[in-house]
């Protein structure tokens, strides 16, 4: 029983020796500043409870079928969101995007009625000027695209991009 105790004892003292040399490296790298100082300069935003609005995007007007009041968005992993779609240039436009098959999607509202789904919507087709909301939360970061595909060469794109 002493062996043991005497073999229990130097394992854990030499455990403990270890570790301290460990600890005594921590501050030798000086990459580990410069990271730091990154992040303390841009805090990532964190996700709440609440859903948030994404600025709506307007395909087209009666001026110019042709374009998007915005064409690029940012929202961040894991938040909920409710995101107006409209068509405003009295064209039939196809939205599609890729976004929608990488969040969780919650419902569709079209003139406060609601579409409640079990997978993603393949594209939103506007065959009048309207609004269409969709409501999700984002699960996967990345870099999506949003388009008009038959308009897509004349500036009806976009990107959407989770963090």
């Amino acid at each position: 029983m002493r062996k043991f105790r005497a073999i229990a004892f130097a394992s854990l003292v030499g455990l403990a020796a270890a570790q301290g040399q460990v600890w005594a490296q921590d501050n030798d790298d000086d990459d580990d500043d410069a990271a730091a100082a990154t992040t303390e300069q841009a805090p990532a935003e964190k996700p709440t409870r609440a859903s948030k609005d994404v600025p709506e995007l307007i395909l087209g007007t009666k001026d110019d079928q042709f374009t998007a009041n915005q064409k690029d968005f940012e929202l961040i992993a894991g938040q909920g969101y409710r995101w107006k779609i409209s068509a405003a240039g009295g064209l039939e436009y196809k939205f599609h995007t890729d976004l929608f098959r990488n969040v969780w999607m919650n419902q569709i509202v079209i003139n406060d009625l609601e579409v409640h789904m079990n997978g993603a919507p393949a594209w939103l087709e506007y065959d009048a000027d309207g609004t269409i909301q969709v409501q999700f939360t984002t699960v996967r970061p990345g870099i999506y695209t949003w388009s008009v595909p038959d308009l897509a060469d004349r500036g009806m794109k976009g990107t959407i991009t989770i963090k």
